[in-house]
């Protein structure tokens, strides 16, 4: 079993310069440089320990200090070995799961990295060209390598010119959201080409979720770090002031406002209005609904001048990294973002989080509200939920993330109008509307909270009408399940081709593809003329119906013949009337020798009429059904001559 380390809030009171083993004169200049001078709780149980050659496995509350943790033993080892690196020899990798959070630790690791002479570090995350990436590794060399699994796999794949021999290190962060983001095929490839023998550290504020999937990393037996918050407890025993393990970050104060799906945009318009003075992160699920209200929420007459900053994982990186840079150097202003925004992040000042959306994977709620309250600070959140959702409070209060209730005021304005004349004006508003809608429906199927998140309990007219859509969308998890439409007030007298792009070179386009489209209706539209009944329609068969026809045809007169002929032997009919029955009556009769010469006459005819055909060009086809017919009657002519024979 792996070690146990705990941590007290008694270690606050430890400076750098205190640690044992002791940490090198440059480090202590870099900590001191930063302002840093006494360690958190998280920094004073894993810094020894790494540097004492241990695997560590860390869970600390988000905001705890966790990447000094890992980068200040990550400079002491590298610092301790004998000799200088070659440029290709990589001496150091650390791994985080988002192309931000690897920015940011490669920002921050800087001026310690400096301290190491001749050490050369790149930092590789996706979003860029691969090839500037490989042509500056090849040129310039690098032993330390900071990115995302992806681009370190690529180019891991793509180099041979690097040497992972001598690797002293590896840290994975946020390695919980590492082993279930899908990156387990990279990590495994790189862990492969990684040698045994080096120090492995994982962090996580929900490390306990990844303690199974540590045998992947490759750690051999890990010292767990696990760094509690004592927090007085919320609900019923408050009274008591009983102090209670949390795993959010002591300033935090965390509520939740239960309000229905129409009225959750008024409420946080009404909420952003009011503190307008300050830095808030308004988190939501999908992509889609980012964009979407990034434009709705500009046109708002009560947002006015207020800096709303849209961020998600489908931008261009050069966007991306914008918005966090803009956001970062704001004193107030909104961040709207997805998830790509939750973890490991550092901007200084937020003091509100808002989940607009409860996030698909409850371990993610605690960070999002992480990113405020950080570093001993004071910070608030709010979370959103539907009347049918509030069982989500106890849950994580099971879960060790306490919060308190926060009465919703009447808000004094109604945004639906607003968002409807703003989808009338412009047809891209109204089908960003339409996809935000789409998106968030769906994304709501596959909440890790089913049980919680029941989504055919949605009041989907209620959530359209939240959204402002015009019309409710027609997609199958509306036309095949029983969602109520109740609370949609349709928008009357109104055709959705009509409405136009503000942009006038996307509605030239629009008009064109229109035009296009109206020309190919009446060709696909041309009525096809219907076959009378009465009218016997006759199609030329095919070769093998035309011999199963006949085959058939055959048979049945075959069988017919047999009939007439037992009808002969016992006298029903006379010889006369079988003749005429069977069609032998203009045959001549005469002994055996002649009917066999005959008979021959009718092949060798036959056979001369198939040859002289043949050599006409005739079709083979009918070549084949002409000799069926001479064989046919070849064939009459000895069953005549069976029967008069038996009569003899």
């Amino acid at each position: 079993m792996a070690e146990s380390e705990p941590s007290n809030r008694a270690l606050t009171t430890t400076r750098f310069s205190e640690l044992n083993p002791p940490l090198s004169e440059p480090v202590i200049e870099a900590l001191t440089l930063a302002g840093f001078q006494f360690c958190t709780p998280v920094q004073a149980a894993t810094i020894p320990l790494l540097c004492g050659h241990k695997d560590v496995a860390v869970d600390a509350a988000t905001g705890s200090g966790k990447t000094l943790a890992f980068v200040v033993p990550f400079v002491e080892i590298l610092r301790r070995y004998p000799s200088p690196p070659k440029p290709h020899q990589v001496m150091g990798m650390i791994i985080s799961p988002t192309r931000e959070l690897s920015s940011q630790i490669y920002h921050v690791a800087q001026p310690f990295f400096a301290t190491v002479q001749n050490l050369k570090s790149i930092l590789l995350v996706g979003g860029l060209d691969i090839r500037t990436d490989i042509r500056k590794i090849e040129n310039e060399g690098a032993n330390i390598l900071v990115g995302t699994p992806g681009k370190l796999h690529d180019i891991m794949e793509r180099l041979d010119v690097l040497d992972f021999r001598n690797l002293e290190i590896l840290i994975l962060d946020e390695a919980d959201r590492l082993l279930d983001m899908g990156f387990q095929k990279q990590l495994t490839y790189i862990i492969s080409r990684l040698p045994k023998l080096r120090r492995t550290g994982l962090f996580s504020a929900t490390q306990t979720e990844a303690v199974d999937e540590l045998s992947k990393a490759g750690l051999r037996n890990p010292v767990k770090v696990e760094v509690r918050v004592e927090a007085k407890a919320l609900g019923d025993m408050a009274s008591t002031q009983e102090l209670a393990s949390s795993r959010t970050p002591l300033g935090l104060h965390i509520e939740y406002m239960v309000c229905e799906a129409q009225n959750k945009l008024s409420y946080l318009v009404d909420f952003i209005s009011r503190n307008m003075s300050k830095k808030i992160i308004v988190y939501f699920m999908t992509c889609a609904c980012v964009d979407y209200w990034g434009v709705i929420l500009p046109q708002l007459i009560a947002l006015k001048g207020c800096p709303l900053i849209p961020l998600h994982g489908r931008m261009k990186q050069i966007a991306r990294e914008k918005a966090l840079a803009s956001f970062t150097n704001l004193s107030s202003g909104v961040l709207l973002c997805t998830d790509v925004a939750a973890r490991g992040l550092d901007i200084p000042g937020v003091d509100w989080i808002l989940q607009y959306d409860s996030p698909q994977d409850p371990n993610v709620f605690i960070h999002r509200v992480g990113r405020t309250a950080r570093i001993g600070r004071q910070g608030s959140a709010v979370v959103f939920l539907l009347p049918k959702e509030d069982a989500y409070v106890e849950f994580l209060r099971l879960r060790r993330v306490p919060l308190k209730e926060r009465k919703s005021l009447d808000v004094a304005f109604d945004i639906v109008p607003q968002i409807r004349s703003a989808a009338k004006e412009d047809r891209d508003v109204m089908e960003k509307g339409i996809k935000a809608f789409v998106s968030y429906i769906r994304a709501y199927k596959e909440h890790h909270c089913s049980f919680i998140f029941r989504w055919k309990e949605l009041e989907i007219g209620k959530l359209a009408m939240g959204y402002g859509l015009l019309q409710i969308p027609s997609m199958p998890e509306v036309k095949h399940h029983s969602l109520s439409v109740d609370g949609f007030s349709p928008v009357d007298g109104i055709d959705l081709s009509q409405i136009k792009y503000k942009d006038k070179a996307r509605e030239r386009h629009r008009l064109k593809i229109l035009q296009s489209k109206q020309a190919e209706e009446p060709k696909q539209n041309r009525v096809k003329k219907i076959p009378d009944d009465n009218v016997a329609i006759t199609r030329k068969k095919t070769g093998r119906q035309r011999r199963a026809t006949q085959t058939k045809e055959d048979d049945e007169e075959l069988e017919n013949e047999y009939r007439l002929l037992k009808k002969l032997k016992r006298g029903l009919i006379d010889e006369s009337e079988y003749e005429k029955l069977t069609g032998f009556g203009n045959l001549e009769e005469g002994s055996s020798e002649s009917n066999s010469k005959d008979y021959g006459a009718e092949l060798s005819t036959g056979s001369k009429s198939k040859r002289a055909k043949i050599k006409r060009g005739k079709n083979a086809k009918n070549t084949e059904r002409s000799r069926a017919r001479k064989n046919k009657k070849g064939s009459k002519m000895m069953r005549l001559k069976m029967i008069k024979n038996t009569r003899a």
